[in-house]
């Protein structure tokens, strides 16, 4: 790879709150941050404000490395370009049709809006079978009609999406070179490029997301390139996918759908790279923002990475990433009393304008940050508040009104109950991420970060039995930090479906080969110093007559067939406890990730050393009361930057620093380390 001497690196993560951002510079050490309200209109605009916060000249910069929530953003709020679908005779209503699902559990009816509307999916003449043999030849002069019908609707996308394209996907290659000669753009997905598996429903459903927001996201990475040009950078612009890898923002849109879920990636990512670096390479990762919580698992420092992710209901996306479980419970996340009297928290938010009440801006609704504040666990100075803020007793006075009068109780046992509330739906968060796959919870640690997440980690750790918590030194700003150690990284799929026992020899080393080969040309074009190449294997397996899929890690790409069974029921049995050795194994997807590994970094830096005080008590800032367990403690505050580095401190206090504060209840017991991560070890609450 050609060595560039990367000095300054930029991570900068556009959130739905707070856009943040980490500028490292490799040769003197020197670390700087910022953390600026996202501007959701442009988020071009956030990014920009947040390299001026740092005073970053963009001529020295070698790298930036970016975290989007375009697609994201764009597909849950469907604000999605126009794109319409030609697909084989008979099958338009696929994406429709979906699976034998229901949006809630219990009830008998429920809404589903396809990502493209009936009138935009249109039929040509063409079939292939599951062999990959044509059965009905193309008609290309219907493929070119549907096209022109399409553009006369004002289509900005198309898809073009045939039965069995992933065994054999020449129709869908013939199409798209029709289509190519009259579409005005290049927004042409082809289903079987972007994922080739089985499954028509998840294929085309994905293949449509990628379409409808393809526009959106190369006029914004356009946008935001032109921008950084203008202020004088030179060098690769680097987005963060799904997967947690990164590829060229040149080649970025072609697949936009692995955008999708960008910015909780990173953060997930920088969860690995520092929990391996602390030696807790096993984490429940909890990432709270202003807008919403994120939790993932990471086991032997190695982030579960799916391919089955459903966004939302009826809306699987089924190329790789980072498993993120989302809930709306974030620091904006409203507070109210519902129509059968009781309390709830979430999903709306407050945003980031005009945001929780505390902040000033306007913000009339109980939020989780205001509920912090109330129990003295926010300092009002340090808020992102306008000059002036707003008053504790006012916001004392709209939680009576709102929560505590309609509850029974008083405002601060209102706001201890929205803590509660939020935690409760937090903690089910992570269970599903973990003992819902058959995880313990106790066999982890909980990589609190996210502006809000220390607040609340050590009482999400004591209700799921979680031994410690890991603070990173930033923890405000980690998703921006995954954007700086992520490496570079790209996935096939490839579908073969064959009973393992008619599977011949040479078929599945050659499909990993083909991978490799076809993963490591996309890294070579990237011009980015790397200390390697890795490939890693693995299978999707099923038993013949099953529906679901499990998939199954490879070490040797040349493995042998009764070797590849042994390793399926193995998976099988810790999965699901089953012994099922007479039922005939079934060999469905063969995945490759082949992963350009970057330079590692110190994350030592990031809290300066020349800060750090020679004792607790020159760290320490001042006491607040705080409300735990039906009760006010006199509570110690410290200045996180000015811990010494052998810090050791017992529950409760208040950590505070730029990006974040830092909560130790009663009981607690934190104590730093080299790297400038606080260990927290959980006890009983007092």
């Amino acid at each position: 790879m050609p060595d560039q001497g990367v000095s300054q690196v930029v991570g900068v993560d556009v959130g739905g709150t707070f856009t943040d951002l980490v500028l490292l510079d490799q040769r003197t050490g020197a670390v700087r941050l910022a953390k600026v309200a996202s501007t959701l209109d442009n988020q071009a605009h956030g990014v920009l404000n947040a390299l001026q916060e740092v005073g970053a000249n963009l001529a020295e910069v070698d790298l930036i490395v970016h975290g989007t929530t375009t697609t994201t953003n764009a597909v849950l709020e469907r604000k999605l370009s126009k794109t319409g679908l030609i697909t084989t005779k008979g099958f338009r209503d696929v994406l429709e049709l979906g699976r034998r699902t229901r949006p809630q559990a219990y009830g008998m009816k429920g809404e589903f809006t396809p990502i493209i509307q009936r009138n935009l999916r249109l039929e040509v003449p063409e079939r292939m079978d599951a062999g990959g043999q044509i059965v009905t030849a193309l008609d290309e002069d219907s493929v070119l009609e549907a096209a022109q019908n399409l553009l006369d609707q004002g289509c900005i996308s198309i898809v073009i999406h045939f039965l069995h394209a992933y065994a054999n996907p020449a129709h869908e290659l013939r199409a798209a070179e029709i289509v190519a000669n009259i579409w005005p753009n290049d927004h042409i997905t082809t289903g079987h490029s972007l994922l080739s598996e089985s499954r028509e429903f998840e294929r085309g459903v994905t293949a449509a997301v990628n379409a409808s927001v393809q526009p959106l996201l190369q006029r914004y990475i356009k946008r935001l390139q032109d921008q950084l040009t203008q202020g004088g950078y030179r060098k690769e612009l680097l987005v963060m996918n799904g997967n947690g890898g990164m590829v060229s923002a040149s080649r970025v849109s072609r697949e936009a759908a692995k955008t999708v879920m960008s910015g909780p990636a990173s953060g997930v990512m920088a969860a690995a790279y520092t929990g391996k670096t602390a030696g807790f390479e096993n984490l429940i990762t909890y990432d709270m923002g202003g807008t919403s919580t994120d939790v993932a698992l990471i086991q032997n420092a190695t982030p579960a990475v799916s391919n089955e992710i459903e966004i939302e209901y009826a809306m699987p996306i089924h190329v790789p990433m980072v498993d993120v479980r989302t809930v709306g419970a974030g620091g904006g996340s409203i507070a109210r009393v519902n129509a059968a009297g009781l309390l709830d928290v979430g999903p709306q938010s407050a945003g980031a304008d005009p945001g929780p009440i505390c902040y000033g801006r306007g913000g009339v609704n109980p939020t989780i940050s205001d509920a912090n504040l109330l129990l003295g666990r926010l300092n009002p100075s340090k808020l992102n508040s306008i000059k002036g803020g707003i008053s504790t007793g006012d916001i004392k006075g709209i939680f009576q009104s709102k929560l505590g009068g309609p509850l029974g109780v008083t405002a601060i046992e209102a706001a201890a109950a929205v803590i509660q509330v939020a935690n409760t739906k937090m903690a089910g968060a992570i269970r599903t991420v973990s003992v819902s796959l058959g995880h313990d919870p106790r066999d982890f640690a909980l990589f609190a970060f996210g502006g809000a997440g220390p607040l609340h980690a050590t009482a999400l750790a004591r209700e799921l039995g979680v031994p410690s918590v890991l603070v990173p030194a930033r923890p405000g700003i980690t998703n921006a930090l995954g954007c700086v150690v992520a490496d570079l990284r790209h996935d096939f799929v490839h579908t073969l479906n064959t009973p393992l026992d008619l599977l011949q020899n040479g078929v599945l080393s050659a499909a990993f080969a083909e991978q490799h080969a076809a993963g490591k040309a996309l890294i070579e074009e990237e011009n980015i110093q790397l200390l390697g190449v890795q490939a890693l294997y693995s299978v999707d397996m099923q038993f013949i007559g099953q529906t679901h899929l499990l998939r199954v890690p490879v070490d040797d790409p040349d493995i042998s067939t009764d070797a590849l069974r042994s390793l399926f029921e193995q998976a099988y049995f810790a999965r699901f406890r089953v012994d099922l050795a007479q039922i005939r194994a079934n060999l469905v997807n063969v995945n490759c990730s082949v992963v350009g590994t970057r330079e590692p970094l110190d994350l030592s830096t990031l809290l300066p050393p020349e800060q750090r005080r020679e004792t607790l008590e020159k760290a320490q800032t001042g006491t607040r009361q705080l409300y735990f367990n039906a009760a006010w403690f006199d509570t110690p505050i410290y200045w996180r930057d000015h811990l010494p580095g052998n810090a050791s401190l017992q529950g409760p206090a208040v950590i505070e620093q730029l990006d974040t504060t830092i909560l130790l209840e009663p009981g607690d017991h934190a104590v730093a380390d080299t790297q400038g991560n606080l260990i927290i070890t959980v006890g009983a609450l007092t």
